[in-house]
C-alpha cells in the first residue's frame, strides 16, 4: 500500500471565513469559488444570515450581497458559533461598534476556549463586551462608537489581529496594530484586495475605515493545513508519490514547507502564481528515506500551528529526537492538543514526552494498533487516520470530527491509496 496520484485539497478554511465576512461588510455582490463547505463555515454563514446578509450556495460556490456595516441588522436570536473559534473571535470584532446589541454563544467545547485575549484589545478601541467569567462565551456585545488607537499585541494570533482589524474599519481615523511576530495575513491581503485603506510595514499594520470596501469575487486556494496530512502520509509510507494541486502557499502559512527543508524531504513547488492576492502553487512530493529530525520553536510555530499534531506523528517515524516548543497555543484549540497528541501517540507506542508548551519525540517508533479518541478535534481525527496507514487495525472513537474542516477527508485519502 502506498499513496499515489494527485489531490485537490478543499478550500482554505481561514480564507473562506474571511471571504464571507469581508464581502458581507463590503458594497456589492461577490462570488466565492472553491469555498470550503464545512461545519465551521456553516456557522459563519448562519451568523451572517441572522444579521440580514443575503448568501446563496451553488455547489462549492457562495454568493454574498453586502451593504457595508450599516447593512447589518439586529439579530432576533442568539448568534451560535457552534464549534468555530474563528467565527467567535472574528465576530467579536465585526459586531463591536455597531448601533445594536448582540450575543455570541458556542457549543460546550468552544465555551471553554478563551475570548478575553480578543476583548481586551477591542476595549482599547472602545468596544463594549462582557464575557462569562471575563474570558468565555457567551459574550454580549453592546452598542458603541469605535475609536482609533495604537495597539501592541502580546499574543501571536491571526484571529485576535483580524478581530481588531474588523472593529477598526468602523472609524475613518488610522489605527495601528503592532505584532510581536508574523501571523497569518489573509485578512490584510483580502482587505487590500477589496480596496480598504490598509498598509503593512514589517510588523505594524495601519488601517482605517475611510474607504468603502468593494465586494469582489474570490477564488479560494486549497488549504495547506489540510494538505499537511497527505504530505505526512506520503513521507511515512514507502514508495509514495503525490501531487497537491492548487494549494495555497502564502508565506505566513508555509511553515510546514520549512519543516520539509529541515528534514531533507524530496519535494518541489511548480506553477507558482498569485490568485486574488494569495500565493498558489502545485506541490510535488516523494517518499524520502532517512529523514532528519526537526526542531520547531517560536519562529516557526505561528506559521504551522494547525499542522503540529500531524507533524508530531511524522516525528515518531524519524530516527533520533525532534523537539516542538513555544506551542502553548495548542492548549486552547478544539482540544488541549498537547495533551491529546501525547495520549494518542503514546497509546500507539510512540516515545513522546509532554512539555508545558510542546513535545520531545524520539523515533523511530513502530506503531501498534489500539483504541484511540479524537477528543472531537478534527486535527487529531485526521492525524489518527494517517497513523492508521502504519497500523491498520486502529480503532478510532468519534471518527467523524473531520467534518469540522474537511468533510471529504476519508474519501480523498482512499483515492490516493494504491
Amino acid at each position: 500500500m502506498r499513496l499515489s496520484g494527485e489531490i485537490f485539497p478543499p478550500g482554505d478554511k481561514s480564507i473562506t471565513h474571511r471571504a464571507l465576512m469581508l464581502n458581507a461588510i463590503s458594497y456589492g455582490k461577490a462570488k466565492i469559488s472553491h469555498a470550503l463547505l464545512s461545519e465551521d463555515i456553516y456557522a459563519t454563514i448562519s451568523l451572517l444570515k441572522a444579521l440580514g446578509v443575503k448568501i446563496t450556495m451553488d455547489n462549492d460556490s457562495l454568493t454574498v450581497i453586502g451593504n457595508g456595516f450599516e447593512g447589518l441588522m439586529p439579530p432576533d436570536k442568539l448568534l451560535d458559533c457552534r464549534n468555530s473559534g474563528t467565527t467567535a473571535r472574528l465576530f467579536l470584532g465585526l459586531l463591536s461598534g455597531l448601533n445594536f446589541s448582540s450575543a455570541l454563544i458556542g457549543d460546550s467545547s468552544l465555551s471553554k476556549r478563551p475570548m478575553g485575549r480578543v476583548v481586551k484589545y477591542l476595549n482599547q478601541l472602545n468596544g463594549i463586551i462582557t464575557l462569562t467569567d471575563n474570558n468565555y462565551l457567551p459574550a454580549k456585545i453592546f452598542p458603541s462608537e469605535i475609536k482609533a488607537n495604537e495597539i501592541n499585541l502580546d499574543v501571536k494570533s491571526a484571529q485576535v489581529k483580524s478581530a481588531i482589524l474588523l472593529a477598526a474599519l468602523k472609524n475613518p481615523d488610522i489605527s495601528i496594530i503592532h505584532e510581536i511576530s508574523p501571523t497569518r495575513n489573509h485578512t490584510e491581503l483580502m482587505l487590500k484586495y477589496l480596496g480598504a485603506d490598509i498598509t503593512v510595514n514589517d510588523l505594524s499594520i495601519f488601517v482605517s475605515g475611510k474607504k468603502k470596501l468593494s465586494a469582489s469575487d474570490i477564488i479560494v486556494p486549497g488549504d495547506i493545513s489540510s494538505a499537511a496530512f497527505f504530505i505526512v502520509g506520503c513521507l511515512i509510507v514507502p514508495d509514495s508519490e503525490i501531487v497537491i494541486r492548487n494549494c495555497g502557499i502564502n508565506p505566513t502559512r508555509t511553515g510546514i514547507l520549512q519543516v520539509l527543508d529541515q528534514i531533507g524531504a524530496d519535494y518541489e513547488i511548480k506553477n507558482r502564481r498569485t490568485v486574488c492576492n494569495e500565493a498558489v502553487g502545485d506541490i510535488y512530493l516523494r517518499y524520502t528515506k532517512n529523514l532528519r529530525p526537526f526542531r520547531l520553536d517560536k519562529e516557526l510555530i505561528p506559521l504551522l500551528i494547525d499542522e503540529i499534531p500531524v507533524l508530531a506523528l511524522l516525528a515518531t517515524q524519524i530516527e533520533e529526537t525532534s523537539i516542538i516548543r513555544d506551542a502553548l497555543e495548542l492548549r486552547v484549540k478544539e482540544s488541549d492538543r498537547i495533551k491529546s497528541v501525547k495520549e494518542t501517540l503514546t497509546s500507539l507506542g510512540a516515545d513522546i514526552e509532554e512539555l508545558s508548551d510542546g513535545f520531545v519525540i524520539t523515533g523511530k517508533s513502530k506503531l501498534r494498533p489500539n483504541t484511540v479518541n479524537t477528543y472531537n478535534d478534527h486535527r487529531i481525527s485526521m492525524m489518527l487516520k494517517i497513523a492508521k496507514l502504519l497500523c491498520n487495525n486502529l480503532n478510532i472513537i468519534n471518527p467523524d470530527s473531520d467534518k469540522i474542516s474537511y468533510p471529504d477527508f476519508e474519501n480523498d485519502l482512499k483515492k490516493l491509496l494504491k
